[in-house]
């Protein structure tokens, strides 16, 4: 499985925003983007002059870095959302919204999208009863995300159920923390979608 192992604070700076790549430490004084807000690099602090290809570039690598897919997958998803009736971006939003990862993380079960996506990998997340290691793996309306029986006992879980009601669940979702169970109770519409991208610009980077 291809994935970037590279140090998420520098796309954050990179990206001249948090990005809630580091759970915990995204909140805290620590953040890097606290302390030095500006792109890394040598040439970090100097001016660049935003073309319009550049600021569509850099709106798409944000919006792949948020959720953690690499540009081939990305490309993939874009070209599934362009077929699809409606708008594009929304319909692009709405797929990486229902990752199984995104998921998990939007419930409060992870700190980070890294984090859930690594809970998933490990095996201990059910999907309408059934062991699914799939990160990519999508939701649809009625199913069931879950903690398997035998992992709730875990650190992650036990925090997460502690913390439970301390972050703000979509609509589109109803967390169950006593359960540790995820309800799907529909597909995610744009104004539920808090991220903060301006998907028509990724569109048009895609459209040329």
């Amino acid at each position: 499985m291809a994935r970037y192992t590279g140090a998420d604070c520098k796309r954050c700076r990179r990206e001249k925003q948090k990005l809630f790549l580091k759970g915990s430490k995204c909140e805290s004084a620590k953040c890097p983007i606290e302390i030095r807000p500006y792109p890394p690099g040598e040439h970090g602090r100097g001016r660049t002059k935003d073309s319009e290809y550049l600021l569509q570039l850099r709106e798409k690598q944000k919006c792949s870095r948020i959720y953690g897919v690499l540009e081939k997958q990305f490309v993939n998803y874009y070209k599934e959302a362009n077929q699809k009736s409606g708008k594009t971006g929304e319909n692009l939003l709405r797929i990486l919204e229902t990752r199984l990862d995104n998921v998990v993380y939007r419930a409060g079960f992870a700190k980070s999208r890294d984090h859930a996506r690594q809970l998933v990998r490990h095996g201990h997340i059910n999907v309408n009863g059934r062991k699914t290691d799939i990160p990519s793996a999508r939701v649809a309306v009625n199913d069931i995300v879950e903690v398997r029986e035998g992992s709730r006992n875990l650190t992650p879980f036990e925090v997460a159920k502690a913390e439970a009601g301390e972050k703000t669940v979509p609509a589109w979702l109803e967390a169950i923390p006593s359960n540790l169970r995820i309800l799907v109770h529909s597909l995610p519409e744009r104004q539920v979608i808090d991220t903060q991208v301006q998907e028509q610009l990724i569109v048009e980077l895609y459209s040329k």
